[in-house]
């Protein structure tokens, strides 16, 4: 199979993380007969300061002519700390995901057995722990009006949804539970928010399409509570921008570190697939960062934008492998002894290949 990935590295430890997953990518064509076509695109302040915008026309050439986007991450602290910047890497982020329709980021949590004890939170509360966070990308807060008045000492930024946006998110949440648990939670905040009233109502009306599905409807805080104190009692939840945004970085710390888990965007024209982390600057260049999400990120797309599960199965097992083994980056070793990004790369790539590794 031919595989037309564009591969977007980003700022901060993006390049480095990204480099990793590209080696596992390679060694996992290479050993199911595979052909990877890469094709590299400029974003963030990497573009920025190439061409002097964040999402260039270029790159989103690249990305609508690839069947999958591979990518890294987007932020600069010399953005984040002057608020008056004219152009900022995060509007490169926004536009991309606007002209390519990414309108829903599909979040996986869940716990690794042999990391289980380095979750903040107690064994007892997040064993068996697999849900998946549904957050709409392409309308609310984020893309709503927004501005200044009263000389500048007044701001506002409005959320604004239609009915269509919600029903495309609702419509991949109840067809996701269908496939899991048949659980599915809308989040809102519909006791004070007009927006958060259509999207239960959106749901609601939704729900006799989907007679199997145990739908519940619970307010933003409620969730974020109970995503600490009860996480496995939840199997898919939707809900929008804003919300999405906090609540799934949330739960990302439930496996026990950032690192670990992968995503993907659903995608009107291409779909593309990241790590959660962020560009986390402070480790840039230092080959200290862990590119297990990336690695992950990259077995969601060759299962969701190839079809190719058995390759996807593949990668999961040689992280798990690695993470039973020790082969972790320093976020992750505790006292034991901390291995390069660059070399937990080479290990997982090396392994992908070796005839003992058990797929379950």
């Amino acid at each position: 199979m031919k595989l037309n990935i564009a591969l977007l590295p980003g700022d901060g430890i993006g390049p480095e993380v990204i480099g990793q997953a590209v080696k596992v990518v390679d060694a996992v064509a290479a050993k199911f007969g595979h052909e990877v076509n890469w094709t590299f695109g400029l974003t963030g302040a990497a573009a920025i300061d190439a061409v002097g915008e964040p999402y260039p026309d270029e790159t989103h050439a690249v990305c609508m002519a690839a069947d999958a986007v591979l990518f890294g991450a987007i932020g600069h602290p010399r953005y984040d700390n002057d608020p008056k910047a004219p152009v900022r890497p995060e509007q490169g982020l926004l536009k991309m995901r606007k002209k390519l329709g990414l309108f829903a980021n599909v979040r996986p949590t869940f716990t690794f057995p042999s990391l289980i004890d380095n979750s903040p939170l107690k064994r007892e509360r997040i064993e068996g722990t697999d849900l998946v966070i549904l957050r709409e990308l392409t309308g609310g807060i984020y893309f709503g009006e927004r501005g200044r008045k009263d000389n500048g000492d007044t701001a506002f930024d409005t959320c604004t949804y239609t009915r269509e946006e919600v029903q495309r998110l609702a419509k991949l949440g109840f067809e996701m539970a269908m496939n899991r648990r048949k659980k599915l939670c809308c989040v809102d905040k519909a006791n004070v928010l007009e927006s958060s009233r259509l999207w239960r109502e959106t749901v609601q009306d939704m729900e006799k399409d989907y007679p199997e599905v145990a739908v519940s409807y619970e307010f933003v805080d409620a969730v974020a509570m109970r995503l600490v104190q009860w996480p496995s009692a939840y199997d898919v939840l939707i809900t929008e921008n804003l919300f999405g945004d906090i609540l799934t970085d949330e739960a990302s710390v439930i496996s026990g570190s950032m690192g670990l888990m992968p995503s993907s965007s659903i995608g009107v024209h291409t779909s593309l697939f990241e790590p959660i982390h962020g560009s986390y600057p402070q480790a840039a260049g230092k080959d200290i960062a862990n590119p297990l999400a990336t690695v992950l990120s990259a077995a969601m797309m060759f299962e969701d934008a190839f079809g190719l599960k058995e390759e996807a199965e593949l990668i999961r097992a040689v992280v798990n492998k690695s993470l039973a083994e020790g082969i972790v980056t320093e976020d992750l070793a505790g006292k034991n002894k901390a291995y390069k990004t660059s070399e937990v790369g080479d290990w997982l790539a090396t392994n992908i290949g070796q005839p003992n590794l058990i797929v379950t």
